[in-house]
């Protein structure tokens, strides 16, 4: 394992601001909270945090994300989730407006959200076994590709036009050691897909 886990490639500009409301967020937090759960987001031995989960804003490019190095608590209230609002692919910049920084993967979000306006949202989580079995057998980013950089929109990009990534709404990442990553049109069908691929591959 290489301990890169969570450190923020992307250059951040963030707005210290209140919480998004949470009445809006009930569906994302009980998500994120379940694969805590699950053990599907936490944290490494070393303290490091993994996973991550957010949802589109209407029909915009907004999105609202977990905060950075947030993994190892086992409920997230408001005050742990932030708000992007404006993300540049190319440039490996994003701005993001609420109580925490960003979650450092919310450069892939951001990059599934640009190209498919259908996705509602994602969900990124850890799980050594399941990420073993799913190599290569789903659509697979290229092992060099770092996470939570423009190389790995660009490889997203690449999913959806060479590997099926319409049909799958699952991916794992080669080059993130344990990283896969799910969507839908939104969470429950997001969660949904990843939870029934975990029981298929990991069982239980």
């Amino acid at each position: 394992m290489t301990f890169d886990e969570g450190v923020i490639k992307y250059h951040g500009e963030w707005e210290i601001a209140e919480p998004f409301p949470e009445a809006p967020l009930k569906s994302l937090m009980q998500w994120r909270d379940r694969l805590y759960d699950l053990g599907l987001i936490g944290a490494y031995n070393n303290g490091i945090g993994f996973g991550n989960a957010s949802q589109r804003l209407d029909n915009s490019l907004e999105f609202v994300i977990s905060g950075t190095q947030t993994g190892h608590l086992p409920r997230l209230t408001a005050e742990y989730y932030t708000r992007v609002t404006h993300f540049d692919l190319a440039g490996n910049t994003l701005v993001c407006r609420g109580p925490v920084k960003a979650s450092s993967e919310s450069l892939t979000h951001a990059a599934i959200y640009s190209v498919r306006p259908q996705v509602g949202a994602v969900l990124h989580v850890h799980h050594s076994q399941f990420w073993q079995s799913l190599l290569d057998r789903i659509p697979t980013t290229r092992p060099e590709i770092p996470y939570g950089t423009p190389q790995m929109a660009e490889e997203m990009f690449r999913l959806f036009d060479e590997e099926g990534l319409d049909e799958a709404k699952i991916l794992v990442m080669a080059g993130h050691e344990d990283g896969v990553l799910a969507f839908g049109t939104d969470l429950d069908e997001a969660g949904a897909v990843l939870l029934q691929s975990f029981r298929d591959t990991v069982g239980g």
